[in-house]
C-alpha cells in the first residue's frame, strides 16, 4: 500500500463524521453525547444545606415541591428523584440540578430527607 493511501485510510479513521453505533457525537472528544467526557459538569457546591419549598408560578397554578442544595452528581441526582418521587406517590423530574416533585408534598420530602441524614430547611412560604 502507497503512503498516500496510507495516510488516508488513518485519517478517515480517526475522524468520524457519522456513526448510528452511538448517535450523535460531542465534536470535541468523538465519544456519544450522553457520555461526553469533555463537558462533563461539577457537582455544585453548597453550604451543606437542602432547602425544599412549594412552588406554582409559571405552572398553571398548580403547585410543585422543589428541592434544592443537594450536592450529588447527576445520577445520583436521578436515584434519589426516583426514591423521593415513590415516597409522595407523584411523578417529577430533574432540571438542572433541581428536583421537582409534582404536588405539595414539602412536609413528607423535609422528613423523608432527615431520616437520611440531610440538613434540611423549608424556604418559602
Amino acid at each position: 500500500m502507497s503512503l498516500k493511501h496510507a495516510l488516508s485510510a488513518q485519517l478517515a479513521a480517526s475522524s468520524l463524521v457519522y456513526s448510528t453505533d452511538g448517535g450523535r457525537m460531542c465534536p470535541a472528544c468523538r465519544h456519544p453525547v450522553a457520555a461526553c467526557v469533555c463537558h462533563a459538569k461539577p457537582v455544585p457546591k453548597g453550604d451543606g444545606v437542602v432547602r425544599v419549598s412549594r412552588e406554582t408560578k409559571g405552572r398553571g397554578g398548580k403547585a410543585v415541591t422543589l428541592v434544592k442544595g443537594l450536592a450529588l452528581d447527576d445520577g445520583a441526582l436521578q436515584a434519589l428523584a426516583k426514591q423521593l418521587k415513590a415516597a409522595c406517590g407523584s411523578g417529577g423530574t430533574v432540571k438542572d440540578g433541581v428536583i421537582e416533585v409534582q404536588g405539595d408534598h414539602c412536609d413528607k420530602v423535609v422528613g423523608w430527607l432527615g431520616q437520611r441524614g440531610h440538613t434540611v430547611k423549608r424556604s418559602g412560604g
